[in-house]
């Protein structure tokens, strides 16, 4: 019985042993396995990040580049960058960035594409990232109206040689292509002026400020609605009739816009392309706009020129906005802390 129960015994081991063998053999398959997906899941982790990574420094990187109005930067530190050396001028300029800094309380400023446009963007985009609504005047008319009653109504025909900045396109297609940048203009201003989180109203302003296309048309709209008011004015001169603004009568005293063609050809279809706005246009965009545009021109550092408002009579209620400028052609954004 003895024998028996050894026999039993040593069976059950060498069963157990086999069986064991079997079992470790699939418990190291197992952890091969498991480790082998651990270490794959591990790199495709590593992978997807590197990717992410990537591509999201790929979108910031083209988001500052399309960005047509940069983030803020501190105001001295651009002096320094910009103006090194210990020329005359250089000097003069750091003088005068130190002026806006400890007098003007302007700590930093927003830098603006250097282009033709660039005075009608850094006045737009202000506009719309202080979330500033229509002029009253815009509230009474449909602006999308206006170049169908510039050429039907009062017999504009020369439109169709309004050319589009950059993009020197004239033709009888003129006519849809502004009412395109009519719709443009107002469903951007409504919809921007009428969100009341800042932070959203900013998104809002980067995105469209990086769209190259739709800030085209928005600068168009603007172009026109200058021509469509020097339009009226002209009307109203001849006619005799209620009283103008006296800056009408200083853009038509000039020689190079003394009726409303001779002012498109010889400036409107100029900007955007190969010129900025001049200062007689500035206060005619601050005036049709409704608010006053506060010039901090640096070049005229140290005389009365140096702040400059277009125009210079205003209205109380009016908004202000501000630019800032080295050479009366490119224009930058200050933003001012107290």
């Amino acid at each position: 019985g003895r024998h028996e129960v050894q026999s039993w015994t040593t069976a059950t081991k060498q069963s157990l042993c086999l069986l064991w063998q079997k079992v470790k053999v699939q418990l190291m398959l197992s952890m091969s396995f498991l480790i082998a997906v651990f270490w794959y899941c591990r790199r495709l982790y590593s992978f997807l990040a590197r990717l992410l990574k990537r591509w999201s420094n790929y979108l910031q990187r083209k988001l500052i580049r399309n960005l047509s109005v940069l983030t803020e930067v501190d105001l001295l530190g651009y002096s320094a960058r910009e103006w090194k050396g210990e020329t005359k001028q250089a000097k003069h300029m750091r003088e005068a960035y130190e002026e806006l800094f400890w007098s003007c309380h302007i700590k930093y400023l927003r830098q603006v594409r250097r282009d033709n446009y660039c005075v009608l963007r850094a006045v737009l985009f202000q506009i719309f990232s202080q979330g500033i609504p229509f002029p009253s005047w815009m509230k009474e008319r449909d602006i999308l109206k206006l170049p169908e009653k510039l050429l039907y109504s009062q017999g504009c025909n020369w439109i169709q040689q309004y050319s589009f900045g950059p993009e020197r396109y004239t033709g009888p297609n003129a006519f849809g292509k502004l009412r395109k940048c009519m719709e443009t203009l107002k469903t951007n201003w409504t919809e921007i002026s009428a969100t009341k989180d800042h932070e959203e109203r900013g998104n809002m302003c980067n995105a469209l400020f990086s769209d190259e296309s739709k800030e085209h048309k928005l600068y168009e709209a603007i172009k026109f609605i200058m021509l469509y008011e020097v339009v009226e004015a002209y009307e109203q001169i001849k006619n005799r009739e209620e009283p103008i603004h006296n800056l009408f009568s200083l853009l038509l005293a000039r020689d190079s816009s003394s009726d409303p063609l001779s002012f498109m050809m010889n400036h409107l279809n100029s900007i955007g392309d190969s010129v900025c706005l001049d200062q007689v246009e500035l206060f005619l965009l601050g005036y049709l706009l409704e608010v006053k545009i506060r010039v901090y021109r640096l070049h005229r550092f140290n005389t009365e020129e140096f702040q400059v408002n277009y125009p210079d009579e205003y209205r109380r209620e009016w908004n202000e906005i501000s630019l800032l400028t080295e050479d009366d052609r490119y224009y930058h954004i200050p933003l001012f802390r107290t």
